[in-house]
């Protein structure tokens, strides 16, 4: 539970609020936590492509069949929980590698008509946020009406030069029981921002000054609509009925210089990029529970249709400094302009038979029809090429879990599920003066494998051990080739397959618990752990057979002491992260900076929290040691080059709840 984790929710601080997941890797965007990005086990986490992300059950992304990427997430403020599901359960829910990831809203309370929440937070470099929310329950002879809403702003110049961020997200949920088993829901997300982009740099650059930026025209906005309608009715005690009518009606625009950091700033028209999503969907489970091998057993079929709908436009933009997205030629774009139509369609079943009162296994299949379209034209050496794809692939997927509870509290658990991934509508057609683009990619399939031994003992030791083996078919990657003038470029392709295994593990321990059984005090301490072995093999291209997968680390581990008495809470957080690569060669340098090794890094957190009454006050230190460091290097948007994360920030927040 969110609310339980000492953590700086205001800026949505990843590396804490998934501390205790192992081998959350994270992509450090922003420093306000306006874009998430995370991934484990080897896969790609920039913006949580590899995950299923939803809110509340219904999908959150751009576009989840061609372009997975998320650029809203909501503010941690306003959650509940979050929930990460892999193995042969994440199959009803779609078929990406990492699995799900939901983050479930708060409801209103269900005990008192209303209640108010409001806190307000400020730090270093003109960080400000404020989050204020309503809910409660009116019940009355025509059934019960549950509401919750909040309105989240959040600003801030930036650690970096060029890097200020605003953000406004509204967000409104009602749930109406006219009778005690039916319940009809509406809900409705707003969420718009702009940022300024500093650009990327070099290791030169960055070794003498990592708060420098040398581009000052690099703008970036996203607006994000997320309509839904829920329907939850219970036949019996045994048997229950849920839909999610679902919709996003969203943009998001890019526009600045896309040059290597090593190249200046000459001022010419801007690269514009804009994407227009309008997407639609239903699913619907009904799940039972029944007599079977003398205990309950548990089966759920459902049912999902999905249409996407991306336009995607790039062209020269103005060649100004403003956070100005509109293009110079509209009906004639110097780059691409496309039109991405797509639908999905899926049946899908899981079965938790319950052999024995200690042994459960649970299949699970879904069923996949997914139908791809590109329609548009890109302009190449001044001439304009039109191009129309359409790809249309039906295939099962299976998955299997199993689970032996050793005790009431501890169990063994095993699971294999297949995953496939599409093309991305990016890796197809986008004009970047760093890389180029394979026309022929293939879509990506392969499986998860996963087991471990898992629960509490002495009612004091919580912890999760396990291991891993992932297959990844046909990855898309990144190589180095050259032209017939011997001029180096990135190349984006099928690179080969590639493997990942490892160890996952996580403990939390309370050491006052066991000294004195009746202490009010609590000292317990943490660690998530995860190595994690993830390799090209069987590939075509020698350059890249038997190297590290990109963005995989090969050790993650965090650290956490938390001491609470009362009302009054510390937490002390120490995360590092191994040396990783940024493409599928494993280069180590090269003086653009775009491609290149991200070296092993550790950062300190603090964290403090304390409610008297109906107030609550929270401060904290991001970075306590104020490291040097980055998690990323990118060749292209959000501009080419190493990408800093943020120095030593303080935040101070004061809240009330009535």
């Amino acid at each position: 539970m969110l609310s339980q984790m000492d953590a700086n929710k205001a800026t949505n601080n990843t590396r804490q609020v998934f501390s205790k997941v192992p081998g959350i890797n994270v992509i450090e965007n922003d420093g306000g936590g306006i874009q998430l990005g995370v991934a484990v086990r080897g896969l790609n986490p920039n913006r949580i492509t590899e995950f299923n992300s939803r809110q509340n059950g219904y999908d959150i992304s751009a576009d989840a069949l061609g372009y997975p990427e998320s650029y809203y997430t909501p503010p941690m403020e306003g959650l509940r929980r979050i929930e990460v599901v892999r193995g042969a359960a994440s199959l009803q829910y779609g078929s990406q590698f990492g699995g799900l990831l939901n983050f479930v809203m708060q409801d209103g309370p269900k005990d008192k008509p209303y209640e108010i929440n409001s806190v307000q937070t400020g730090g270093s470099f003109g960080f400000f946020n404020s989050y204020n929310s309503i809910g409660g329950t009116q019940s009355g002879t025509l059934g019960d009406l549950n509401y919750f809403g909040f309105y989240h702003r959040k600003q801030g110049d930036g650690w970096r030069e060029n890097t200020g961020y605003g953000i406004n997200t509204g967000y409104a949920k009602v749930k109406y029981s006219p009778i005690e088993d039916l319940t009809f829901g509406f809900e409705m997300t707003l969420m718009h921002y702009d940022m300024q982009q500093p650009g990327g740099l070099t290791e030169e650059q960055f070794a003498k000054d990592p708060r420098q930026s040398n581009r000052d025209r690099n703008w970036f906005n996203a607006d994000w609509k997320l309509p839904a309608v829920t329907l939850d009715y219970n036949f019996s005690a045994a048997t229950r009925f849920n839909s999610r009518f679902f919709a996003l009606i969203a943009d998001r625009s890019s526009v600045g210089n896309l040059n290597a950091p090593n190249k200046p700033d000459s001022k010419p028209n801007r690269d514009l990029i804009v994407d227009n999503y309008e997407n639609y969907g239903v699913e619907a489970r009904l799940i039972h529970t029944y007599d079977a091998f003398g205990g309950f057993s548990t089966a759920l079929a459902g049912i999902r249709y999905y249409s996407g709908n991306t336009h995607r436009m790039q062209g020269d933009g103005t060649n100004g400094n403003d956070a100005n997205f509109d293009f110079l030629t509209p009906g004639d774009l110097e780059g691409s302009d496309y039109r991405f139509p797509s639908i999905n369609a899926a049946l899908f079943a899981e079965n938790i038979f319950a052999l024995t009162p200690e042994f459960s296994i649970t299949p699970g299949v879904r069923y996949e029809l997914i139908r791809t379209h590109a329609n548009g034209y890109y302009k190449f050496n001044g001439q304009k090429l039109f191009e129309e794809k359409e790809s249309e692939r039906t295939f099962p997927l299976l998955g299997l879990g199993m689970a032996y509870h050793v005790t009431t509290e501890t169990n063994l658990y095993a699971n294999v599920s297949q995953a496939y991934s599409g093309v991305n509508f990016n890796d197809m057609r986008v004009v970047n003066p760093n890389f180029q683009v394979d026309s022929n990619l293939k879509d990506v399939t392969g499986y998860n494998f996963d087991f471990g031994f898992r629960g509490r003992l002495f009612d004091r030791i919580a912890f999760d051990v396990g291991g891993f083996y992932l297959a990844y078919n046909d990855r898309i990657g990144v190589i180095n080739k050259a032209d017939e003038n011997y001029n180096v470029y990135r190349y984006r392709t099928n690179v080969s397959d590639s493997r990942s295994m490892g160890v996952e593990s996580f403990i939390e321990l309370d050491f006052l618990s066991f000294i004195d059984p009746e202490s009010e005090a609590s000292l317990s301490v943490f660690n998530s752990f995860a190595w994690v072995d993830a390799k090209y093999i069987n590939s075509a291209y020698k350059s890249v057979l038997n190297k590290r997968v990109e963005y995989a680390p090969e050790i993650i581990t965090r650290t956490g002491l938390s001491y609470k008495l009362a009302e009054f809470s510390v937490t002390a957080q120490v995360s590092y992260v191994g040396e990783q690569f940024t493409d599928a060669t494993n280069t180590r340098y090269t003086p653009s900076a775009i491609n290149g090794i991200i070296p092993s890094y550790t950062v300190m957190d603090l964290s403090a929290n304390y409610r008297y009454d109906m107030y609550v006050f929270t401060a904290g230190i991001n970075n306590l040691l104020d490291a040097r460091y980055y998690t990323r290097r990118a060749d292209g948007y959000p501009g080419p080059g190493i990408l800093p994360a943020d120095g030593r920030a303080i935040y101070l927040s004061a809240g009330i709840k009535m």
